[in-house]
């Protein structure tokens, strides 16, 4: 492997979060969401994992991933997708057997035609938007697309077999929308099931409800980030305070080290300029490789952090597109080659992705799922090493 860093995935840790997850919600089953990539990680192999450490169901936003699930070798599982636009490919998943969220009257429409032309029932989850303001029915089309979709259910055509939404202060558990939003599902459930439909599942909780509202667990959460170790609620508690373990450790070798004079500019505009003598060190990761330009480092606020020789130390002046710059210090002994760490567990004392979004002005999800495709993505296991 030429490229000079890495992602590394633990795919134990995944297991140990689903396993984790599912003791925070022993009355329902677990959907390890792996859309995006697995956030970032991986879907395949991650997928895996999370099916290995008890997740029943699998998410994937786009039906492209949830097709990649399947032809991955991903049979087991139910598989639900959610996000598509009309014309998309509904025969191919029902192909499939993916279960597919209707969160629009033309929605139920293509998918009772795809249902027709694969010879099959089609399973729906009806998606009601309960107050995020995003995706899905409102509670008033939910009412009025209940007659339609008796109508396929007697056909044949489409089985309604769950209905689930989504929170839009899950991450704040206190907030009054909290709520309201699972009132407004409450209300929703009572028409769907008054009008006649039975439902396999009925889901609301993200990683924040499964791990802070066990009155929303329902018949099944939908662990997000929680899978992958790390915390939806920071300021409530880290990874460690709700039985988590971050997977991803993102790595790379310096690429130089030299010596430098004082009042010396770094990057690009000198945005940090060295206080003294000093020795830099050049790691080869930009924003390309999706280091956030916002963490930055000035002469005044450290950039993100960075882990080398025992020490963390903080990004100096500009990310550019392809490296950063960190100030060894004087008399520093690294040499190119060395191996840095950017954010891993944590618990040694080194950075987090945590800390990079707080450095950032962004959430932990964001760090790292915007690790480009150029990183390597190397899955370990430490417990099959142990």
């Amino acid at each position: 492997m030429s490229y000079p860093a890495r992602a590394v995935v633990d795919l134990a840790a995944v297991r140990a979060n689903v396993r984790s997850l599912a003791a925070h919600a022993p009355t329902a089953q677990v959907m390890g969401v792996v859309k995006a990539d697995g956030y970032g990680h991986g879907l395949l192999p991650t997928a895996s994992a999370a099916i290995a450490g008890g997740a029943t169901w699998l998410g994937a936003a786009q039906m492209d991933e949830a097709l990649a699930l399947r032809r991955g070798g991903i049979v087991g599982p139910r598989v639900l997708t959610w996000l598509y636009a009309p014309g998309a490919p509904l025969r191919d998943a029902l192909d499939a057997d993916i279960d597919v969220s209707v969160s629009a009257p033309w929605a139920l429409r293509e998918l009772a035609d795809a249902a027709r032309a694969a010879g099959r029932p089609a399973r729906a989850h009806l998606k009601v938007d309960t107050g995020l303001g995003r995706n899905g029915l409102t509670p008033d089309d939910l009412a009025s697309l209940l007659p339609e979709v008796l109508r396929l259910r007697a056909e044949g055509a489409v089985e309604v077999v769950g209905l689930w939404s989504h929170l839009a202060f899950a991450d704040e558990p206190e907030h009054p929308t909290v709520k309201l939003q699972a009132e407004v599902f409450a209300d929703a459930l009572r028409t769907v099931e008054g009008a006649g439909v039975t439902l396999e599942v009925r889901h609301l909780a993200n990683s924040a409800a499964t791990l802070t509202a066990p009155g929303m667990h329902y018949d099944l959460v939908r662990p997000g980030i929680a899978v992958y170790g790390l915390s939806p609620v920071p300021q409530l508690g880290g990874p460690e305070d709700f039985g988590l373990v971050p997977a991803m450790t993102l790595e790379a070798e310096l690429a130089n080290v030299k010596s430098v004079p004082g009042r010396h500019g770094v990057s690009y505009a000198h945005h940090y300029v060295t206080p003294g003598d000093t020795v830099l060190g050049l790691v080869p990761l930009g924003y390309a490789d999706g280091i956030p330009r916002h963490a930055s480092g000035t002469q005044e606020r450290p950039g993100g952090p960075v882990r080398v020789g025992g020490r963390t130390l903080g990004v100096a002046g500009r990310v550019c597109m392809d490296q950063v710059v960190v100030d060894l210090g004087p008399g520093a002994t690294e040499r190119a080659g060395d191996r840095v760490e950017l954010f891993g567990t944590g618990h040694d004392g080194g950075p987090t992705a945590q800390d990079w979004a707080e450095v950032a002005g962004t959430i932990s999800y964001e760090i790292v799922t915007r690790v480009g495709a150029r990183v390597p993505r190397v899955h370990v296991d430490s417990e099959a090493a142990s």
